[in-house]
């Protein structure tokens, strides 16, 4: 692998960090400030402005790869170009949809770019690259262990020229966002069929009868409106046949076809997060002084931000080599680099953000700093798209398979 970032991935993080300087950071306050005083689970007026900004200096769509470029939108960066700059992002929660390459937006394209027809495409990939529209994809369930996704007892069953969907599904991100028009919904098709033949994935417009949201969730106390993380009931919800993505028994395919990049993309924001955090501890060590010294001169202190540099450097290596991998053979043969970030990138974020706190003392649990809500979304991505342990178990099986 050639650790030398490309000519274009240096351009366009010059650009992003120059954005994030003069346009993200600052307004992160006014973002919240929006929140708190209109309509919560809405669009926010300066989201929406600063989409507006990135669009008309091309930062854009970044995370789309040229084979899946569509009607003129996309970069055409590798996923390991790619990489870097979705760490930038990753460093502000605002970020990432502010240049349309926020979760789980990108996978519901990239999903719709794979698997959908032409007109699936139109209808719901295309607005969604303009920004037009939210999108969520409605995996879990409260009833079952759904880190094993057979156990799903979501129906999408045949009833003549139409699918009727019935379920209940929970921690459904950005549903709670107004603008969210899109339910990517897995469910069994063939709840007699062969164990992984059994599932399917259908659109389903949050605008059709029977679809309800149920409540927000709340991590760690936060309810991230206007995005949300919600609990959605399906009753008897009725789509045309033609929503039907690939065909009936086909959602792992689909799945595993949507999850591969996405790990890629949570993992380097992880990243960016602690490295934010790891930036404000160490100012916070030269400026605090403790027993007649500075923090950064109490040996505890010079450990916690040694170890965090080194954990990081050694995550952030590691996603990129799951990056250049996937890029040269792909996602499949890449399965166990995937596997092996998922479980190290948020770990050591929740480590390096965790003596971040300990060092701001007790500002670093409250909200007058960046951690605690970069804390409990770090922590929630060790249950996102798979355990720890699934992706752990997963790795110990791939290893121990040369040794058959």
């Amino acid at each position: 692998m050639d650790f030398e970032l490309s000519l274009r991935t240096k351009e366009y993080q010059e650009r992003i960090l120059a954005f994030m300087e003069q346009h993200i950071y600052p307004n992160e306050s006014v973002f919240h400030e929006q929140v708190a005083d209109g309509d919560r689970w809405g669009g926010v007026p300066i989201i929406e402005e600063l989409k507006e900004k990135a669009r008309q200096e091309g930062l854009w769509n970044l995370w789309l790869p040229e084979k899946h470029s569509y009607e003129g939108h996309g970069a055409g960066l590798s996923i390991l170009e790619y990489a870097p700059l979705c760490e930038i992002m990753g460093r502000s929660h605002i970020a990432p949809e502010v240049f349309n390459c926020s979760a789980p937006d990108t996978g519901n394209m990239e999903t719709l770019m794979l698997f959908g027809t032409e007109e699936q495409k139109k209808d719901w990939a295309l607005p969604l690259l303009e920004g037009r529209i939210r999108s969520a994809v409605a995996m879990t369930e409260p009833a079952v262990a759904s880190s094993d996704p057979t156990n799903l007892q979501t129906t999408i069953l045949r009833e003549g020229d139409d699918y009727v969907i019935n379920g209940r599904k929970w921690w459904i991100s950005g549903v709670g966002d107004s603008r969210c028009k899109l339910l990517l919904v897995m469910g069994k098709s063939n709840p007699d069929g062969e164990r992984h033949k059994q599932h399917a994935v259908i659109i389903v417009p949050m605008d059709a009868p029977g679809v309800t949201v149920v409540r927000p969730l709340s991590i760690f106390g936060y309810d991230d409106a206007p995005h949300g993380h919600c609990e959605v009931l399906l009753e008897n919800v009725c789509v045309p046949a033609s929503n039907m993505l690939l065909g009936e028994g086909r959602g792992f395919e689909i799945v595993q076809g949507r999850l591969g990049p996405g790990r890629i993309h949570h993992c380097m924001r992880t990243i960016g997060q602690a490295e934010r955090s790891l930036e404000l501890a160490c100012r916070r060590a030269r400026e605090r002084v403790a027993f007649g010294k500075p923090l950064a001169e109490q040996g505890v202190v010079k450990q916690q931000i040694a170890d965090s540099r080194m954990e990081i450097d050694q995550a952030r290596l590691l996603t990129l080599y799951a990056a250049w991998r996937m890029d040269t053979v792909g996602s499949k043969e890449a399965r166990k680099e995937i596997g092996m970030i998922k479980v190290v990138a948020p770990q050591m974020a929740c480590r390096v953000i965790d003596r971040a706190m300990q060092i701001h003392g007790g500002g670093g649990v409250s909200d007058d700093y960046y951690m605690a809500w970069a804390y409990a979304w770090a922590r929630t991505l060790r249950l996102a798209d798979g355990p720890d342990e699934v992706h752990t178990d997963q790795v110990a099986r791939l290893e121990l398979r040369q040794y058959n």
